[in-house]
């Protein structure tokens, strides 16, 4: 049976895991990285108020000094950014009122999140909603000076 996507938010599998790594085995970096949980995620990109804006790279580097890493795996933090959302949704489905504003959370660089529920047509109405600006470069969905609105955690 497929979990949903809150048991997927919420369980945590012994994570977070902080652990040292090697150049050779993780392409990322070296040094201690840490594996956060999709509740750690979670629970970051539910602080973003309407009108600001954050990024996974910022989900990282709050993680990383969180737990006293050199760095957190981008990997899992971007497959969390995603349960986050789909949790999100489920909830909202289920009456919940104040959930995880997860399309305030862009990829590196503002692009618009085409995982997320709904994809990015879903995103760039929920971000001009909230009065962003988002247009098209090229094959990518940019939020329009989203470091103006940027979130530091």
């Amino acid at each position: 049976m497929t979990k949903s996507w809150i048991e997927k938010r919420d369980n945590v599998k012994g994570l977070p895991e902080v652990k040292e790594v090697s150049s050779k085995e993780c392409k990322w970096g070296e040094g201690k990285m840490v594996i956060p949980s999709p509740r750690d995620v979670d629970a970051l990109m539910h602080k973003v108020p309407k009108g600001k804006l954050t990024t996974t790279n910022e989900l990282r580097n709050a993680l990383a000094k969180k737990y006293h890493a050199d760095f957190t795996c981008p990997l899992t933090t971007g497959i969390f950014t995603w349960i986050a959302a789909g949790a999100a949704e489920e909830e909202k489905a289920a009456g919940k009122k104040n959930t995880t504003p997860y399309w305030r959370t862009l990829k590196k660089d503002g692009e618009v999140n085409s995982k997320y529920p709904g994809g990015v047509a879903a995103q760039r109405k929920l971000l001009v909603s909230e009065g962003h600006s988002v247009v098209t470069e090229g094959k990518k969905i940019l939020v329009v000076d989203y470091q103006k609105n940027l979130y530091i955690f």
